[in-house]
């Protein structure tokens, strides 16, 4: 999965068209670089790779006072389905990223979709944490680097925390937070 192609199909499905950097604006509005690893470069990249793949379609090009005209996307029925997939993936992925980016477009699926897509992650997370103290305790400190027994700590804590934040945003989900276009 990836979070980059993620971004971009559900920036310019929400937008409706949009230019490279209308996306661009909007995400950098969203902070993602505080949560991802995705550079200004990779979305423009993304644009015209889903764009050659025919996930987008170019929908004509608006002027710009700072230079040359901007190519102006939208999404095809092909990126759309896409954009589910990509969509369904990170909803019930353990890999914080992509998580964040289904996050940030689980109101395109319905209500019960997203619950069952964020349970099914959370038994993953789960199952990670409690594999990694289970490492802990099995493995004896004098067959490993000095520092394996802390790195095993970080991780199963950091999925820990993953857990609880799983848990807490299906809580509220299920008590009505958020609205969602498809309920």
């Amino acid at each position: 999965m990836s979070a980059v192609r993620l971004l971009v199909l559900g920036m310019v499905r929400m937008l409706g068209r949009a230019h490279g950097y209308a996306v661009h604006r909007e995400l950098t509005s969203w902070q993602i670089d505080t949560w991802t690893s995705v550079k200004p470069a990779s979305l423009y990249h993304a644009l015209k790779q889903l764009a050659k793949e025919g996930k987008l379609r170019t929908a004509g090009m608006e002027s710009s006072p700072e230079g040359p005209g901007r190519t102006v996307y939208e999404i095809t029925a092909a990126g759309d389905v896409e954009f589910f997939g990509y969509l369904e993936g990170a909803l019930r992925s353990i890999d914080i990223e992509e998580l964040g980016a289904g996050f940030a477009f689980m109101q395109a699926l319905p209500r019960a979709r997203v619950l069952a897509l964020l349970r099914e992650q959370l038994r993953q997370t789960e199952a990670v944490r409690d594999d990694l103290k289970t490492m802990m305790s099995d493995h004896p400190v004098r067959d490993k680097p000095p520092y394996s027994q802390d790195l095993l700590g970080l991780w199963s804590r950091s999925f820990g925390a993953n857990a609880e934040w799983s848990r807490s945003l299906i809580e509220r989900l299920e008590r009505g937070e958020y609205s969602f276009t498809r309920d």
